[in-house]
């Protein structure tokens, strides 16, 4: 990283190459761990409810090694898992209320975009009908225009709860909750910050996930003269063959993206509240 990690002062807000970088850093040189982290989380979604609770958890675990890496406070993986487990039902708590959050914003979304695609088609029809091209093509333009923002808007929205399972697996005092709005007041004006520091890691991420699409396309191709011959015998072999796909790139991918928004986290913490800490005197 191009800062001095080994400097006594506290460490300066990062840019967003030294977030992704040392979120990779850190994703790199414990990968071991965190990969079994994140499969064990991966098992349990198979389990409704308390083993969506236990995903929730762990995924937010992984974060919680690494911002301990990030402020020279190693934890050990067993005295981790005890606090989140202790949260548990927190946790399962904020996954609720952000699962109905995120309906709650689709469902908006959907009759915003619903009532002003149904005034554009009026507008623009009867424009169309008129046959005044000029008009018609400013108007189309405008349908765009509009459209897009309200995307941004969305994206903006969402961005507030990137690191929304973050503080209940850090901080104290934070329960399933008080989590969301926590989350809101750390990306307090560095939504676009963090919306591009989301938009490098999902580059950095896809050729992985196109991989995995390539992957199951030959295994569905591959068994598709089995298919035909006997679905009943075949098809769970396929289905048990692509989960356990899907389990292992979502194990790889997993820990990556929960390692950038510990260093989001900490990044965030550092400018809001001045973050006296200083990384690793050693490169992590």
């Amino acid at each position: 990283m191009s800062y001095n990690v080994g400097s006594p002062g506290p460490i300066q807000p990062l840019s967003l190459g030294n977030v992704v970088s040392a979120g990779f850093r850190l994703y790199r040189f414990h990968l071991k761990d965190y990969f079994l982290l994140a499969l064990k989380a991966y098992v349990w979604v198979l389990v409704p409810f308390y083993g969506w609770a236990k995903f929730y958890a762990l995924s937010a675990l992984i974060s919680r090694l690494a911002f301990g890496e990030l402020v020279n406070q190693p934890e050990s993986m067993t005295s981790g898992q005890r606090f989140v487990n202790s949260r548990l039902w927190q946790f399962l708590i904020t996954m609720l209320l952000m699962f109905l959050l995120v309906v709650g914003i689709g469902f908006g979304a959907g009759i915003l975009f619903a009532i002003f695609g149904f005034l554009s088609a009026v507008l623009f029809g009867g424009i169309t009908q008129q046959g005044n091209v000029g008009v018609s093509v400013l108007i189309a333009l405008l349908i765009v225009a509009v459209s897009i923002v309200i995307l941004i808007g969305l994206l903006w929205l969402l961005t507030r709860f990137f690191l929304v399972e973050l503080p209940l697996a850090i901080e104290d005092n934070v329960d399933g909750t008080s989590t969301i709005s926590r989350s809101w007041e750390l990306t307090q004006g560095y939504v676009w910050r963090v919306l591009l520091i989301s938009f490098v890691a999902f580059l950095i991420t896809l050729p992985i996930q196109i991989v995995a699409q390539i992957l199951t396309t030959i295994i569905r191709l591959s068994f598709a003269p089995l298919l035909e011959q006997n679905s009943s015998v075949f098809s769970p072999i396929v289905f048990m063959l692509n989960l356990a796909l899907s389990f292992a790139i979502g194990a790889v991918i997993l820990p990556f993206w929960q390692a950038i928004k510990a260093v989001v986290y900490y990044d965030l913490r550092s400018r809001h509240e001045g973050l006296g800490l200083k990384l690793r005197d050693h490169e992590i």
